[in-house]
């Protein structure tokens, strides 16, 4: 592949969007474009690594494809990061809901590959969260948010722009993964 290209996935909560995008990195050598935020690190995060912690001062200073605020941080990936993640690979991956990967096929369609990750039911994704570390009122919160309602289904904006690989059996979405993957 010659072109610089981003493959954005994209996907309700608990449908396997980390996953995919780790799996994409360990066999393929892609790596995830850092992201930016304005939330101090978690405990085992590292700058520059999992994100480029920000100042609201310096977050502002940045050229973004799309941002949001959420839990009184923002967030956001942008050019700056982009650009950096090209300068060592020509295929990079981030991980965002459908609202920025169709704000990526607006502004870079040429350079943007989109996956549509879903499942069968959205039970399953809802008791994938479960499944999960950390605070079970967080998981309660997105799997009733608006984002994850708007999210279990592809949006008809991305209809025809998205490859739309279900994901209720790892070993099947694989298969999927190594067959895109070696037709780009």
């Amino acid at each position: 592949m010659q072109q610089r290209k981003v493959i954005v996935i994209t996907g309700a909560a608990g449908v396997g969007k980390t996953t995919v995008a780790h799996y994409l990195k360990r066999h393929y050598q892609v790596p995830q474009v850092i992201t930016h935020t304005t939330r101090p690190p978690r405990q085992g995060e590292v700058p520059d690594q999992d994100y480029y912690f920000e100042s609201p001062a310096s977050f502002n200073q940045k050229h973004y494809l799309e941002s949001v605020d959420y839990a009184g941080a923002k967030y956001g990936s942008s050019y700056e990061g982009l650009e950096q993640a090209w300068a060592h690979h020509r295929l990079v991956s981030i991980v965002l809901d459908t609202a920025g990967a169709l704000s990526y096929c607006q502004k870079l369609p040429a350079e943007t590959i989109v996956l549509f990750i879903t499942v069968s039911h959205p039970k399953l994704a809802q008791q994938r969260l479960h499944l999960r570390p950390g605070d079970p009122k967080a998981n309660h919160q997105r799997i009733n948010s608006d984002e994850f309602k708007r999210d279990i289904t592809l949006p008809a904006e991305l209809a025809g722009k998205a490859t739309v690989i279900n994901n209720d059996d790892w070993a099947s979405t694989k298969a999927v993964l190594d067959r895109l993957i070696k037709s780009w």
